[in-house]
């Protein structure tokens, strides 16, 4: 902007980069003189981002995992344990320049992991935690290159069977359990099989989320607190626990584990963290539970995730057995042949 002062001189008011930016300041004699100072000003700027858009990319894969990091990562929930496991990424991957590679690249890395004896959901977790880096870096105007892996697809993950423990096996585990070292495992297992609770959740509880008889999670996986009934017999023994120690400590899966092993009960691989919690959903859908119900109890966001459960409800089973094709007047007229 150029304006007239009252001292008759012609000041030039501008900011070249826009709002935010540095801003410049100058008086002239005359008029013309200020509008070539404009004119200069906005050049010289426009030149500065040519010169940046034309500067090569350096920048290692690792240099913008941090950045992410510092400007984003770190205000997630998992951030610093996501942040970590980016950096494990660079470093085995070579930390390429981020801005040379290719979708090609990516895809011979991944097999590389695969061949290692890395699962498909072990690399597609990665794959999302590099497309997240990308995105929000050229989201924000970081990057000025598009995220070279958006093409990319994930592997397809098998399904996995979903254990859960019977009635013999949730009583070795926690006849185990009671013969623990470790004062607070006994109580944590308790709290997720009966209330479907994850390892974090029940282990997490404090005081002030314990009411007459019901347990409120808040450090949840979705963010979102949820409520859950418990008994009477289950509140007198969180609220005398809780009175005694404070809390339940930070290492009880460890102890859960080695509990586990020692009761010789065989798990799918993977779901010891989860089992208890597969246990009560199971035994809730078996006992004719309602699969809305189980999504609120379990803080599932989407009820297909419930929906894993719904084939061990009674009315499924019973309908495969009313509901299948009638075969019994040939096959009983085929035996009394």
């Amino acid at each position: 902007m150029i304006r007239k002062l009252k001292s008759g001189r012609w000041r030039v008011d501008v900011q070249p980069g826009g709002r935010g930016q540095k801003r410049i300041r100058k008086t002239f004699a005359s008029k013309a003189d200020a509008q070539r100072f404009e004119r200069w000003a906005l050049s010289q700027h426009q030149a500065d981002d040519v010169v940046r858009q034309v500067r090569p990319e350096k920048r290692r894969l690792s240099e913008l995992v941090t950045l992410w990091y510092d400007t984003h990562g770190r205000y997630l929930k998992d951030g610093e344990r996501r942040y970590r496991h980016l950096l494990r990424i660079a470093e085995n991957w070579g930390d390429p320049v981020a801005s040379r590679i290719r979708a090609r690249d990516y895809m011979t890395y991944r097999a590389r992991r695969v061949e290692e004896g890395r699962t498909a959901k072990t690399c597609n977790n990665e794959l999302g935690y590099l497309n997240a880096v990308f995105n929000e870096l050229r989201r924000v105007g970081e990057i000025d290159f598009q995220n070279p892996l958006s093409s990319v697809r994930p592997l397809k993950v098998p399904e996995q069977e979903m254990g859960y423990l019977e009635h013999d096996e949730i009583r070795a585990i926690f006849q185990e359990l009671n013969n623990s070292d470790n004062p607070h495992v006994y109580l944590v297992a308790r709290i997720s099989l009966e209330t479907g609770a994850r390892w974090s959740e029940a282990e997490g509880l404090t005081g002030d989320k314990v009411k007459r008889y019901r347990v409120t999670f808040t450090n949840t996986k979705s963010g979102r607190k949820r409520t859950v009934p418990i008994s009477q017999e289950l509140h007198q023994a969180i609220t005398e626990h809780l009175r005694e120690w404070g809390s339940f400590g930070t290492s009880t899966i460890s102890a859960f584990r080695r509990a586990v092993k020692r009761s010789g009960v065989q798990l799918p691989r993977g779901q010891c963290a989860h089992i208890l919690r597969h246990t009560f959903a199971s035994h809730f859908m078996m006992n004719g539970g309602n699969i809305l119900t189980l999504q609120r109890i379990l803080g599932h966001a989407s009820i297909s995730m419930t929906m894993r459960y719904a084939h061990l409800s009674p009315d499924h089973l019973e309908d495969a057995v009313n509901l299948k094709p009638a075969l019994e007047d040939e096959l009983n007229q085929r035996y009394e042949c």
